[in-house]
């Protein structure tokens, strides 16, 4: 995006300037077709084993699985339409709130103790104050299901349009697992851009100010954002990949699922071990115009990303394999409570 863009400080709107020449655009192609070819070795070299045992395991539960699915429809009757809209509402806000509860026990409560080091932004939310909470759970709701549902009626029906897969069999591993991989690229695609699209002064103020009325976040202000900006930003991209390859409901269920868990971790506001890191997208609430995107691709190609990786933050950007907490683990280079460099997280 070359036109001019802001970011929201604390002084105000203040207009940043993007330009890319011929020598970036070829530079970040370069870097694209890497990305994409390193990818790509390592998944043809894993495909013959590691594929190969969870296809093993896929096909010695694919009985069961095939079962439970076909029990569900037994259950609700097979009506395409029931299940696109009714089921995927339901699946979406059990995930999200299922997982939603035990941060929002956390964030109230500052128990359990043992998870307090494992804080992003120390001090912070510490507890979270019960009107914003409040505030911020009507607001998720609203979204899920007032904006949810017409959302998920128009989904329907272009499926229909497209044509999407409604039959009474599962999908073999193989091919949700390609699925999967796709629905990752399109959402990166379709949130990077739109998401940036809302950092732009004309839209910012009136839109994206909503959501990052968090510096902090928690958990679920993942979804805590203004009704446009929730159907463009938030619903429409993870869409993206199943109306593209018109995905069996199942496959869009367990997509939609992933995917939300992976934003609930994002603005939780705890880096905890084994889990993927959230540091990128805690630093873009904390300066608003870095990092955009949700794997951080787009973001290195378009140079979104300098501020994150020059930060004491891009070190624990990483899955910690063990206990330690990561502020102990890369500890800031501070003296005194100041900031050597002005590089705090």
């Amino acid at each position: 995006m070359a036109e001019a863009e802001t970011y929201q400080g604390d002084q105000g709107l203040v207009p940043h300037q993007s330009s890319h020449s011929a020598a970036d655009l070829w530079s970040s192609l370069k870097k694209a077709f890497f990305i994409i070819g390193s990818t790509t070795i390592i998944f043809i070299a894993l495909q013959n084993s590691l594929t190969y045992h969870l296809q093993h395991f896929w096909g010695a539960s694919g009985n069961f699985w095939q079962n439970q699915w076909d029990k569900i429809l037994y259950t609700f009757g097979d009506d395409p339409y029931f299940f696109m809209v009714y089921g995927t509402i339901f699946v979406s806000y059990i995930v999200y709130w299922s997982f939603g509860i035990i941060y929002v026990f956390m964030d109230v409560t500052n128990k359990p103790a043992f998870l307090r080091p494992y804080k992003i932004q120390p001090g912070t939310n510490e507890p979270v104050a019960p009107w914003k909470l409040f505030k911020c759970i009507l607001w998720v709701n609203f979204n899920q299901i007032v904006i949810g549902y017409p959302f998920s009626v128009l989904l329907f029906h272009l499926l229909r349009l497209r044509g999407f897969d409604h039959s009474h069999q599962l999908p073999t591993f193989h091919w949700v697992m390609f699925e999967l991989i796709i629905c990752i690229l399109f959402e990166e695609i379709g949130f990077y851009y739109s998401h940036r699209l809302f950092h732009h002064r004309l839209l910012y103020k009136h839109f994206h100010k909503m959501h990052h009325e968090w510096q902090s976040p928690i958990a679920i202000t993942a979804l805590y954002a203004h009704p446009v900006e929730h159907m463009v930003s938030n619903i429409s991209p993870v869409f993206l990949g199943p109306l593209v390859l018109g995905s069996h409901v199942a496959t869009i269920w367990l997509w939609i699922s992933l995917a939300l868990l992976s934003i609930l971790n994002a603005h939780s506001g705890y880096h905890l071990p084994f889990f993927p890191s959230p540091e990128a997208h805690d630093f873009h609430h904390l300066k608003f115009n870095q990092y955009y995107g949700v794997l951080g691709v787009l973001d290195h190609l378009h140079g979104t990303d300098v501020k994150f990786r020059a930060s004491e933050c891009f070190p624990r950007h990483l899955m910690m394999l063990s206990l330690v907490p990561p502020r102990e683990a890369f500890p800031d280079d501070t003296l005194k409570g100041k900031v050597i460099k002005g590089k705090q997280c």
